[in-house]
């Protein structure tokens, strides 16, 4: 369906670069056109009309004086009458055009101005409803348009969209409730399981060695999947928006909290942590219990996808480094590893996105942490940045707005604080 000017219109609008103009400009160049066209058409009827009175035109002037005596003179006397008076008319004809096209130019010029107005006042119902569309997230798929007026054009816009947004609503609400309520029930038959193998091996008499291995592969691919599990549950609840854990709390913490716990995985693959650039003066605001998980998993990320041997450099700090006036704090974490194409690095942030077992080393992971980081940043109102390093490995920064009211934040609120965040399984 095409919607706005003429497809006549179109050619000319795009040979004057007003193709990628807004609406309001190709509508008030339509106008001005069309002005121009009748202006012109008006100018042209006038001109045919006033040749044609000259012709007509013969009749004798009143006053004359002196009456001829002879028929000679009679004649040259009418001849130099019409002469004079076709002269007269001739002149007052080019005074009519010459003042029509100064009012047609000067008409011409308040036509844009005309124009422009009059486009702006025939678009504005459609802005108000691109405006209020644009507000309208995945999070407040609840509010609606809701135009008022009579029954036109606009209004049957507006409630188709209206329409749309509530199926988009249900449909997002549903999706939400199918991945907690799956998570939540095949919780159950996963503790049946990990029972069972408990029950199993603690059975009186000895257990054969094919027995034992089994269990403990069992139990780990069990482990696996209730950290998918609650990876899930982590990622609905933070789709859907809904915090019962929110304050006050400073980044810097967060992140030391998060290398503290893992200080055994670090030793054990023999990595330099570098956080001598972490500000603990960033104070932050969002769920404690999301923004420990999104520490923790940045930090398993750059971990888990290093080389032994390699570095992990942990920074805090206001965006742009001004720690007085900036309205953002930035988690950095860069780290060693394998050179990653930059091209699908970007794929990262989305759910169940891998780059393959060469990065892993074993293929192994769930692809939801970075989705997760992505997904908790942006519910803060922050974004994520991935870009891989020229000599290898991956820089992480994850930008969230600052508060610096620290007197709000309780004790309890502490980042370093014992069961703050270690409680979300991983």
């Amino acid at each position: 369906m095409r919607w706005g000017p003429p497809r006549w219109f179109t050619g000319p609008t795009a040979r004057l670069g007003l193709r990628r103009g807004t609406a309001r400009a190709r509508f008030t160049a339509l106008y001005v056109a069309l002005f121009l066209l009748s202006g012109t058409v008006l100018l042209a009827i006038a001109a045919v009309v006033a040749s044609g009175g000259s012709r007509s035109s013969q009749v004798a002037p009143d006053g004359a004086t002196g009456r001829p005596t002879t028929a000679a003179q009679v004649q040259g006397r009418i001849e130099q009458l019409e002469r004079e008076l076709a002269q007269a008319h001739d002149t007052q004809s080019k005074e009519i055009l010459i003042g029509s096209a100064i009012a047609f130019g000067v008409m011409a010029v308040v036509s844009v101005g005309l124009g422009w107005f009059v486009a702006g006042r025939v678009l504005r119902p459609l802005r108000m409803v691109t405006a209020a569309t644009r507000r309208i997230t995945a999070d407040s798929l609840h509010e609606r348009l809701a135009i008022g007026g009579p029954r036109d054009e606009v209004k049957d816009l507006a409630d188709t969209i209206d329409d749309l947004l509530g199926r988009l609503e249900g449909s997002f609400d549903a999706q939400r409730l199918f991945v907690a309520n799956a998570s939540h029930e095949l919780r159950t038959p996963l503790t049946t399981m990990r029972a069972s193998l408990d029950v199993a091996l603690a059975k009186p008499g000895p257990v054969p060695d094919t027995t034992a291995t089994l269990a403990a592969r069992m139990r780990t691919e069990l482990d696996q999947v209730d950290r998918l599990l609650e990876s899930f549950l982590v990622l609905a609840r933070t789709q859907h928006g809904e915090f019962t854990d929110s304050g006050r709390l400073p980044l810097g913490h967060v992140a030391r909290a998060a290398l503290t716990a893992r200080a055994g995985d670090v030793a054990a693959k023999g990595l330099t942590v570098r956080e001598d650039g972490i500000d603990d003066s960033a104070w932050v605001w969002g769920s404690r219990t999301l923004l420990h998980r999104l520490a923790d998993n940045v930090i398993d990320n750059a971990i888990a996808h290093n080389h032994s041997g390699g570095w992990i450099g942990v920074e805090v700090r206001p965006k742009d480094g001004e720690k007085e006036d900036g309205s953002a704090v930035t988690l950095v974490i860069e780290s060693s590893g394998p050179v990653l194409d930059q091209r699908r690095v970007a794929d990262l942030a989305r759910p169940f996105r891998r780059l393959g077992a060469d990065r892993t080393g074993t293929g192994r992971g769930s692809g939801l942490g970075l989705s997760i980081v992505a997904a908790i940043a942006e519910a803060h109102g922050g974004a994520l940045d991935l870009h891989a390093r020229a000599d290898g490995g991956l820089r992480v920064t994850v930008t969230l707005p600052r508060t610096d009211d620290r007197t709000a934040a309780s004790p309890g609120t502490r980042a370093d604080a014992p069961g703050t965040g270690r409680d979300v399984a991983r």
